[in-house]
């Protein structure tokens, strides 16, 4: 497994978070992973929600410092 992608999203406020791990997505291959860094609290809710409706599925979420940082599988290569 290759190091996952990093989306920085930090001091963004939702929706921003989840739209720019689902563009980072877009034309992936399924099984990849993806880390998303976020500031926003609801990011723990959204991305989740969003591997769902796309889906791949949560592989970790860790904080640190008020820093999330949530890794994700694709599960399917449609992320449009």
């Amino acid at each position: 497994m290759s190091d996952p992608v990093i989306i920085d999203a930090r001091g963004h406020k939702c929706p921003v978070p989840s739209l720019r791990l689902r563009k980072a997505m877009e034309g992936g291959r399924a099984g990849e992973h993806w880390t998303l860094l976020a500031t926003d609290p609801m990011a723990r809710i959204d991305v989740p929600f969003l591997m769902q409706e796309l889906g791949g599925q949560v592989v970790q979420i860790i904080e640190t410092d008020g820093v999330l940082r949530i890794t994700v599988e694709s599960g399917d290569v449609r992320t449009g």
